[in-house]
């Protein structure tokens, strides 16, 4: 006779495991855990707590954005799971009235049943859809905990290498005057110290490992065949390459001390994407602020200081704004000349890490415009008078604050300030940066003017990904030249600059371009001493080649964020009509196997900042969510559901769109020259 079971009996027997045909498959165990957004970006912006990139886990119960908790639906399914998690994975549904800014958002969750990894497709009213990975936390899988991303390189690396044994760097060698390691005075012995045997080198520069010999004498132990590409020139790894003993740091390892140098370096906080290399428990993300860079000596050079600007958290904002300067009862006599420029040939940049980029403009106009109304109202930005009116042109107006024209959302100061009859463009670029900390040295002989009075455009675009709101900073050292022979060239060719417009989702494409020498005759040669190249996140590889000499290798660049300014001792020499061809290949959502759609890197309709100009927007072509085997064409989310009906589809992957935001893409190629 056939027996009867009811389901519920079923589901109960087989959670308690009676009976050795069932033994086979236990019970899965419904996930408990805190997991962080692979992003960095924020689920919930205007929660009352941190933790707005966050998913906790608790069987049933969904906590976003760290303030925001429901009871949800569970049960498995098979389709949308994690990566790597296998087949059959939790499906967990919740829902809320209101959440931060969000109106009636709900998400759902796949989490695998390992516990690691999770996918959030998060909905809300007036909101496009948006789909995000998730990690479990490393605290919550029993890594170890460190109080900052420092503490965890002197106690993962440096330890783990050891460094500051008696015979290396600690004990009676520190005391002989050499680099003490040991954890009590590791910090201020490496940070801007210069090093004993370059001492032209700090052992850590703030923010440029090529000009940090530690960096550099690691990298000669752990990639040797990189070197060359690092040193500055004129400069050696002398004695041994380190760790001196039969230990190597690995590419991860050394991974970790680049981008805690590229961040400024800073003994407190977590350096984003260093726990995930280290599988260490840090502490949560916030701003890093760089130590102030030191003005140069009065009779060596001078320093513009950026008024301080707040960023807010969970924002990106690209700004124009202007101050008045005036070094002309500073400068020494014998590096002015007749038209009251000072003469320079070297340019130090440091700013806070959060940065995109830093550009400093000069205004074409008059000072006497300085009062148009296109300025705005004047105000002091930091100091004792923060936020009172002030007059631009009496630089005590401010105290210790700065005094600054209205703030615009813009992009590269395009249209700001008093447009100049017949000029496109009414500014001048004289400096900057994408990055935090960058050098420019000019070749011997070489020099520039720049008036010694005037009127700057300010041009800072940064982000914060952080739970809180931060102050940016930034300063700019310059040099006087003693030698000048030779009047400086820029090469900053923008002629295809959005060239990497239309590249498909899920596909890579290659952009090329020529840059033609041609503001001088022969039988004058133009000098090049430095090459570099500017791209945004699709950036994945970009080189200058010689075409005159079989296209010879002239620059490379793998990391888009940190581009190398290679410089070359002597320079290399072109002639009239001759041209450098540079090309890049931009990588628009394919995965690292070079097969698999990556929708955390493919251009995401809306991750578009909503202050990017016109032409940066887009209309999403392929899925993100849903249909993603292959990612399906699409025109609505209903296109990309898995199933009929099933509502798990997302489409928002676009072509490359130029502009300034990182979700966008440039062009350009970048160096330096003189004629003779």
């Amino acid at each position: 006779m056939r027996l009867l079971i009811r389901p519920s009996a079923v589901a109960f027997v087989l959670a308690v495991a009676v009976g050795p045909a069932l033994a086979r498959k236990p019970a899965r165990t419904p996930c408990s855990g805190h997991f962080l957004l692979d992003s960095g970006q924020a689920l919930v912006t205007n929660a009352t707590s941190t933790g707005t990139d966050s998913v906790e886990v608790a069987g049933k119960r969904v906590t976003i954005g760290g303030t925001c908790t429901a009871t949800g639906s569970l049960r498995t399914t098979r389709t949308g799971c994690p990566r790597g998690e296998g087949r059959s994975c939790w499906r967990l549904g919740a829902r809320w009235s209101s959440c931060g800014d969000l109106v009636k958002p709900r998400v759902t969750l796949k989490i695998g049943f390992g516990c690691q990894k999770l996918t959030v497709s998060l909905r809300a009213k007036h909101r496009t859809p948006r789909r995000y990975t998730a990690s479990l936390s490393a605290c919550d899988s029993g890594a170890v905990a460190y109080a900052s991303t420092w503490d965890a390189i002197q106690k993962a690396i440096f330890a783990r290498h050891d460094c500051a044994n008696t015979l290396c760097h600690g004990g009676a060698t520190a005391l002989n005057g050499q680099l003490d390691l040991r954890p009590d005075v590791a910090y201020k012995n490496l940070v801007q110290k210069a090093s004993t045997e370059v001492p032209s080198l700090n052992r850590v520069e703030p923010g440029d490992e090529r000009k940090s010999y530690l960096w550099l004498k690691l990298l000669a132990k752990t990639d040797p065949a990189k070197l060359p590409d690092y040193l500055p020139p004129g400069v050696q790894v002398l004695l041994a390459p380190m760790p001196n003993n039969t230990t190597t740091l690995s590419k991860d390892e050394l991974e970790v001390l680049r981008q805690w140098i590229y961040a400024t370096a800073p003994e407190t906080g977590t350096v984003a994407g260093t726990q995930t290399i280290l599988n260490a428990c840090l502490p949560p993300v916030v701003p890093i602020t760089a130590a102030p860079l030191d003005p140069p000596p009065p009779d060596q050079g001078h320093q513009f200081v950026m008024p301080p600007w707040k960023l807010p958290a969970h924002s990106q904002h690209e700004l124009c704004f202007a101050t008045y300067f005036d070094f002309t009862d500073q400068v020494p006599a014998q590096f002015t000349d007749p038209f009251g420029d000072f003469l320079w040939n070297a340019q130090t940049l440091r700013q806070d890490p959060q940065s995109h980029h830093l550009i400093l403009n000069l205004f074409l106009g008059s000072v006497a415009q300085i009062h148009d109304p296109s300025f705005g109202t004047w105000t002091c930005a930091g100091g004792e008078k923060d936020g009172q009116v002030c007059e631009p042109t009496d630089l005590t107006s401010c105290g210790s604050g700065i005094c600054r024209s209205e703030m615009q959302e813009s992009f590269a100061c395009v249209g700001y300030g008093p447009q100049l009859p017949n000029r496109f463009f009414n500014y001048t670029q004289i400096g900057g940066a994408q990055k935090a900390q960058s050098d420019i040295e000019f070749a011997p002989g070489v020099w520039a003017p720049t008036p010694s009075k005037g009127i700057l455009f300010w041009n800072p675009h940064a982000f914060n990904l952080t739970d809180q709101d931060t102050t940016m900073h930034g300063w700019l050292n310059y040099s006087y030249a003693q030698d000048r022979r030779y009047i400086v060239h820029g090469i900053f060719d923008i002629s295809k600059i959005f060239g990497a417009t239309g590249i498909p989702p899920y596909q890579k494409g290659t952009v090329c371009n020529d840059y033609t020498f041609n503001d001088f005759s022969s039988p004058q040669q133009a000098q090049v001493f430095t090459l570099s190249s500017h791209t945004h996140r699709h950036g994945e590889h970009f080189w200058i080649t010689d075409p005159q000499h079989g296209d010879q290798l002239l620059y490379e660049n793998f990391v888009y964020n940190d581009p190398p300014n290679k410089t070359f001792d002597p320079p290399l020499v072109f002639n009239a009509g001759n041209k450098l061809h540079y090309c890049a290949v931009y990588n628009n959502g394919v995965a690292a196997d070079g097969v698999s759609p990556d929708p955390t890197l493919v251009t995401r309709a809306s991750h578009v900042p909503p202050n990017a100009p016109s032409f940066s927007f887009c209309n999403p072509v392929k899925c993100v969510a849903g249909k993603m085997n292959p990612p399906a064409t699409c025109r609505t989310d209903r296109d990309c559901d898995s199933v009929p009906g099933a509502n798990n589809g997302v489409c928002d992957a676009c072509p490359i769109t130029g502009g300034e935001s990182t979700e966008n893409e440039m062009f350009i190629a970048i160096g330096q020259y003189y004629v003779k």
